[in-house]
């Protein structure tokens, strides 16, 4: 086999991966005609036509919204691989468009305009932030971003690398369906069951790669510390892991108290160190920024090293 040629067949999904981030950095999200919004459009119609209030009304409901457009995608890939993962990658990541969030709230909450910096984390967040004092829009701020670190990037470069193009679209689907029905309300507890489950299986081993990611580029022994004490403690299985991590690599302590739909709720605190302020904001977003690209390296590493093994396989 042609050396050259098999290195370029071995590169073009991290490449593909390079390219659909340098799209989502240049252009960001659609600002109109999105199709995750047409996706959500489709699946608050099947909804509401199928809602039974029953698990195997929301299996039924999930596999309508989510697998014949993952069909289509394998059906679609081989007539043009590189273009259809680098299409579907984009569309499922949403890197350039959290930190443009993030930095929305960092702005005006540095400038002390608190009132502008409540009502942007409120966009991110679905907690209540109208009372919100400065540290605790930058604390809201930050347990987003890490949280959707994983959520909006890795997970869906994680099944990008597995599956291609049509494994990101499976999660970013996957995903928007869990924010969309996974609530333990009367009408979405058991209708939204599967979605959230399948949600917490499609990211359990990408959320712990976001960790380990988060923890290797700050402080890397505080990070694992307060993942393994304070993780279990959460109720999310992935959600406790990225944060206790995040907010151990960036040494300031999330969690406590923040009120939900009206009702306060106690949750543990995670990570260590002083309240956060707005400049601790700012580095969060550089530590998903760094984060993304260490996976891109890792990806490209992975894929040398593949070619490598099977050259000395077949020598």
């Amino acid at each position: 086999m042609n050396v050259s040629v098999a290195i370029t067949g071995s590169l073009a999904m991290p490449l593909a991966a390079l390219t659909a981030v340098i799209l989502d950095r240049l252009l960001g999200e659609p600002r109109r005609f999105h199709p995750l919004v047409g996706f959500g459009n489709l699946a608050a119609a099947i909804e509401k036509r199928l809602n039974r209030r029953s698990i195997a009304s929301g299996l039924i409901g999930w596999a309508l919204a989510v697998l014949p457009l993952v069909a289509l995608a394998f059906a679609l890939r081989p007539l043009a691989p590189f273009a259809v993962d680098v299409a579907l990658l984009y569309f499922a990541l949403g890197a350039q468009s959290l930190g443009e969030h993030a930095e929305a709230v960092a702005r005006p909450l540095a400038a002390g305009q608190l009132d502008e910096a409540r009502q942007r984390v409120g966009w991110m967040v679905s907690r209540d932030a109208t009372q919100l004092d400065e540290s605790g829009v930058a604390k809201a701020g930050m347990e987003s971003v890490l949280e959707n670190g994983n959520d909006a990037i890795f997970g869906a470069l994680f099944w990008f690398a597995l599956l291609g193009g049509p494994g990101a679209l499976l999660f970013r689907l996957a995903n928007t369906l869990d924010a969309m029905w996974g609530y333990r309300t009367e009408r979405y507890n058991l209708y939204g069951c599967f979605a959230a489950r399948f949600d917490d299986l499609l990211n359990w081993l990408p959320a712990r790669l976001t960790a380990l990611s988060y923890a290797l580029l700050g402080r890397t022994g505080n990070a694992l510390a307060c993942w393994r004490a304070q993780a279990p403690g959460w109720d999310s299985p992935n959600a406790g892991p990225v944060m206790a991590a995040g907010a151990g690599s960036l040494g300031v302590q999330l969690g406590g108290a923040a009120i939900y739909h009206g009702q306060l709720e106690q949750r543990p605190p995670i990570g260590n160190g002083p309240a956060p302020v707005a400049g601790d904001l700012a580095r969060a977003i550089v530590l998903i920024q760094h984060s993304l690209w260490l996976w891109l390296a890792a990806l490209f590493a992975l894929a040398l090293l593949g070619t490598w093994l099977n050259g000395s396989i077949h020598a």
